[in-house]
């Protein structure tokens, strides 16, 4: 009951704001450092699509593009960094994502393979004093709405590696950036990584479970 009372002020909320601002967009992040910051460009149009019928949400299927240092990126609330290789952030990008992090922006990063070694390294230099967190299964974003009583989901093998969760938080206990590693969630909202259904469907559930708890926190 609480959960459909809760879901019931999101859409009243969005709907709102809708209103007044038309749809909202996620928005990918264009970085620099030779990866393929542009993979799947299937992804959000099909993850935005299953949210608005999962959660009643009202975004727009059409992805929006920003660099890290744009002025721009304080316009949507939730941003998405994936792809293949090398990250870098010039020393104005990870001043511009700190802000926009701190701010109460939302990062989300997924490691499509190879992204990993060079994130970890850029990731300090937007929060230097700051440590990655691995969520325990027990962490609400695997509960809230779909039930993931095992964590997070591996919809993508690679290697044989666990797939993990990690988060950076503000001050107050605020999840502002989450990083899946060996899980490639994204591989799962794409149509050309041939994933088996029942993989591409727990894909879908967490992009729902990530959705709720941060609009519900």
């Amino acid at each position: 009951m609480m959960k459909k009372l809760i879901l019931i002020f999101i859409v009243l909320v969005i709907g709102i704001l809708n209103a007044i601002e038309g749809e909202h967009k996620i928005a990918r992040l264009h970085y620099k450092g030779g990866g393929d910051w542009y993979n799947d460009q299937d992804i959000i149009p099909n993850i935005t699509e299953y949210l608005n019928k999962t959660l009643s949400t009202n975004f727009s299927k059409m992805q929006a593009t920003v660099s890290p240092d744009d002025p721009k990126l304080f316009d949507y609330p939730f941003i998405l960094l994936t792809g293949h290789g090398t990250v870098n952030f010039s020393n104005k990008e990870a001043e511009n994502l700190r802000t926009y992090l701190d701010r109460g922006g939302f990062l989300y990063v997924d490691d499509d393979y190879g992204l990993n070694k060079s994130f970890q390294q850029q990731i300090k230099k937007i929060f230097p004093e700051k440590d990655f967190v691995e969520l325990p299964t027990s962490h609400p974003i695997f509960h809230c709405y779909f039930d993931f009583p095992n964590g997070l989901p591996k919809i993508h093998k690679h290697e044989d590696n666990r797939p993990q969760a990690f988060g950076i938080f503000d001050d107050n206990g605020r999840l502002m950036l989450l990083y899946t590693f060996e899980s490639n969630i994204t591989d799962g909202w794409s149509d050309v990584h041939n994933d088996p259904d029942d993989l591409r469907e727990q894909a879908f559930k967490f992009g729902a479970n990530l959705f709720y708890y941060i609009m519900t926190n």
